[in-house]
C-alpha cells in the first residue's frame, strides 16, 4: 500500500505545474483524497480535497489557492492530480497528499512520505 506524490519542480511566479498522487496496493478511487503543504519554518497547511463519493462530488481549497489551483481524479490511473496555475511565492512548500475516507478530518490527518517540492521563484 502506498501513496505517492510527484510532478513538483521550480517555476516562476505566473507558472504551472500538475502535482500528481498515484496510488499502489489499494483502490485510491475509494478514498477522498487530500494535499497538504509545508514550507520551512510554517505550519502544515491543508490545500485542498477531493471526495467523489457521492452523486455530488466534494472539493475543497483553502481559500489562497482558490481560482488557482483545480483538483482531478483519474479512477483508471489510480490517481489524483492538483493543478496549479499562476504560482506565486508563496505556493512554495513540500506538497504531500493523503487518501482518508472524507474530507472532514482535514485538521487531523498527517500526511507522511517524502511529498514533492515546490519552488516559485523568480
Amino acid at each position: 500500500v502506498q501513496l505517492q506524490a510527484s510532478g513538483g519542480g521550480s517555476v516562476q511566479p505566473g507558472g504551472s505545474l500538475r502535482l500528481s498522487c498515484v496510488a499502489s496496493g489499494f483502490t485510491l478511487g475509494d478514498y477522498a483524497v487530500a494535499w497538504f503543504r509545508q514550507a520551512p519554518g510554517k505550519e502544515r497547511e491543508a490545500v485542498s480535497c477531493i471526495d467523489t463519493s457521492d452523486e455530488t462530488p466534494y472539493y475543497y481549497y483553502t481559500e489562497s489557492v482558490k481560482g488557482r489551483f483545480t483538483l482531478s481524479r483519474d479512477n483508471a490511473k489510480n490517481s489524483v492530480y492538483l493543478q496549479m496555475n499562476n504560482l506565486k511565492p508563496e505556493d512554495t512548500a513540500v506538497y504531500y497528499c493523503i487518501q482518508d475516507l472524507d474530507c472532514n478530518r482535514l485538521a487531523t490527518l498527517v500526511p507522511f512520505g517524502q511529498g514533492t517540492l515546490v519552488t516559485v521563484s523568480s
